[in-house]
């Protein structure tokens, strides 16, 4: 059963290094990891499935690429420093969010009543419990955010109570 799990785990994987980040000219990288045809509840129930095998959480990215803010956290997540801190930790999905109308479900089944700001970031244990449930919501200005509040975020990261 195990190895049926990291079988199907595996189809649904989108490594992080397949998230590249450009230079844009700005304080940050930026990345456009959004996929709009992706079966996001297939990439979640994947992502539990090994997260829940290799004892790790889960970061779930709900935004869009039409936005500067999901696009600069997702960048900073492909920079090479935030990667390696990132792989060993967390497993990592993309949800794309279109204009807060798509993929609500995914929020809801978590217990994110809405989508108010993008990107909005969940972080899940193995086991699908949010963990963050008062900051989810605050990542809408992830760009102007300096990469050591972001990097120690996650790499310091306590459930909140």
């Amino acid at each position: 059963m195990r190895f049926l799990l990291l079988v199907l785990a595996g189809l649904a994987l989108v490594p992080l290094s397949a998230v590249s980040a450009e230079p844009h000219g700005g304080d940050h990288p930026e990345a456009q990891p959004f996929d709009q045809e992706a079966d996001a509840s297939a990439l979640i129930d994947a992502a539990l499935a090994r997260a829940q095998f290799s004892e790790k959480r889960l970061i779930v990215v709900m935004g869009a690429n039409w936005c500067h803010d999901s696009r600069g956290l997702a960048g900073w997540f492909a920079e090479p420093r935030f990667a390696a801190m990132l792989m060993t930790k967390y497993e990592i999905v993309y949800v794309d969010v279109g204009y807060k109308d798509r993929n609500i479900d995914i929020a809801k089944r978590f217990g994110v009543k809405a989508i108010k700001g993008t990107p909005t970031v969940l972080v899940l244990s193995a086991d699908g419990a949010l963990l963050n449930r008062k900051s989810a919501p605050k990542w809408r200005n992830a760009a102007s955010r300096t990469e050591e509040d972001i990097f120690n975020y996650f790499d310091q990261f306590s459930p909140e109570l």
